[in-house]
């Protein structure tokens, strides 16, 4: 049995999202909960509560299927971080330095991650 959990548009740079993302992925529920713990990121808590979210997805799924699903039997089947709109500051716009003078309007980059728990590993 399989259950997911997605949040879109998650403050944070996809490319350091997916350096903790790479650290729980196929281990169980109970390991990568404790990694993302101790993990001294930034990008770590919003990964963690994802996974709880995915993780009572799978109760919920399991209890409406009247399936006994053990917890700690879970694994992190699927993970992964995708890019999600980038704001350009327009409002109260803030700028960079550039080469010769010029300037870069500052970018806010977000996130969309994704997390599959599966009952099977995979």
């Amino acid at each position: 049995m399989e259950a997911r959990a997605i949040a879109k548009r998650v403050p944070g740079s996809p490319q350091k999202a997916r350096l903790v993302i790479d650290l729980i992925r196929g281990k169980r529920v109970n390991e990568a909960r404790s990694i993302l713990l101790f993990t001294k990121k930034r990008a770590a808590r919003k990964i963690l509560e994802v996974l709880n979210s995915a993780i009572a997805n799978a109760e919920q799924k399991a209890e409406e299927q009247n399936v006994l699903v053990d917890i700690d039997e879970l694994y992190v089947k699927e993970c992964h971080v995708n890019t999600g709109p980038t704001k350009y500051r327009a409002g109260a716009r803030r700028y960079r330095p550039a080469p010769r003078g010029r300037v870069y309007v500052e970018r806010r980059r977000c996130s969309h991650i994704t997390i599959v728990v599966s009952t099977e590993k995979s």
